[in-house]
């Protein structure tokens, strides 16, 4: 019999990372949400607070981050 030697292209570490990238980018899109006002005629000065400016973008570009490294790495795999 012949031996496949074909790997996949993402091996397991490389899928916990996307998971775990999933999971901050969707932290991060809970921190950019709510904010809004009953009343539209009311300015809500809650939607300009360092949470949806600052802190909500870092946290889904780390998350894009984690995605990068997880299809782009090299990672070796146990029994290599």
């Amino acid at each position: 019999m012949e031996k496949n030697n074909e790997k996949i292209a993402v091996g397991a570490k490389g899928l916990r990372l996307m998971i775990a990238g999933i999971l901050v980018m969707a932290a991060g899109f809970v921190l950019l949400s709510g904010g809004g006002s009953d009343n539209p005629e009311v300015f809500n000065y809650a939607m300009f607070d360092a949470r949806r400016l600052v802190a909500a973008p870092i946290v889904i570009i780390a998350g894009i981050v984690i995605e990068i490294i997880a299809i782009m790495g090299q990672f070796k795999e146990k029994g290599e």
